[in-house]
């Protein structure tokens, strides 16, 4: 059977006709999920916190969705909405403008960063990025084919940063393991790792990430033929 599609919602007319107690609905539940994975120390999802928030029981939520996993879809494509996809300059500023949008809006909660990188993004506001970027590249005189490929290589470079940066194991802070790490190679056995240790470790998250949007957009203006 294949997949019920988060995204066509069949209507559900909600029990609850109490004053104290508004209706349920769809919309209801993902924005108190997105609420809670936004302000409650980015916690995962949980049906159950979900259900006591909206003061019902788990079992009333699976007549809005279909399971976590589809929550989540939804709840990442709410997220999605805050994306501005409009702006101003050339294209190259308005992709740049874009793609770090998209980086904040992930960025406002670890746990909506990690969801990002295990969920793939299909709802109407992905889609809209996805257009918006597509027109982007058109400008650029990306041909269609590559820059099909060219937005999924964008948004992953976004999404796994920022999922990585959410993590905050600390390994890449000063004195942390890749510093220590680095700072015992040898001259010998590791020598071009040896020479490279200042600029391995140089540079914001910032600049690298900024680093990394122009070396693929370099490589994809040079894969394109109409360039």
């Amino acid at each position: 059977m294949p997949e019920r599609d988060p995204f066509r919602e069949s209507h559900v007319e909600s029990r609850r006709n109490r004053p104290a107690k508004p209706p349920l609905s769809r919309d209801s539940i993902v924005d108190e999920a997105l609420r809670q994975i936004s302000t409650e120390d980015s916690a995962p999802l949980s049906l159950r916190k979900i259900a006591k928030a909206l003061d019902t029981g788990p079992a009333s939520l699976y007549a809005y969705v279909d399971g976590m996993s589809e929550l989540q879809a939804l709840v990442l494509d709410r997220a999605l909405q805050a994306v501005e996809t409009g702006g101003s300059g050339s294209w190259r500023d308005r992709l740049e403008g874009l793609l770090l949008s998209y980086a904040t809006v992930l960025a406002r909660s670890p746990a909506l960063a990690r969801m990002a990188f295990q969920t793939t993004a299909v709802g109407p506001n992905a889609l809209r990025i996805s257009e918006a970027l597509l027109e982007l590249l058109a400008e650029a005189g990306v041909d269609q084919a590559n820059a099909a490929w060219a937005i999924d290589l964008l948004t992953m470079l976004v999404t796994a940063t920022v999922a990585e940066h959410a993590q905050d194991t600390g390994a890449a802070k000063p004195g942390g393991p890749i510093e220590q790490a680095l700072a015992r190679t040898s001259a010998s056995q590791y020598p071009r790792v040896h020479a490279a240790r200042d600029d391995i470790l140089s540079g914001t998250g910032e600049e690298r990430f900024h680093w990394g949007i122009d070396i693929l957009i370099r490589g994809i203006l040079a894969h394109s033929p109409s360039q």
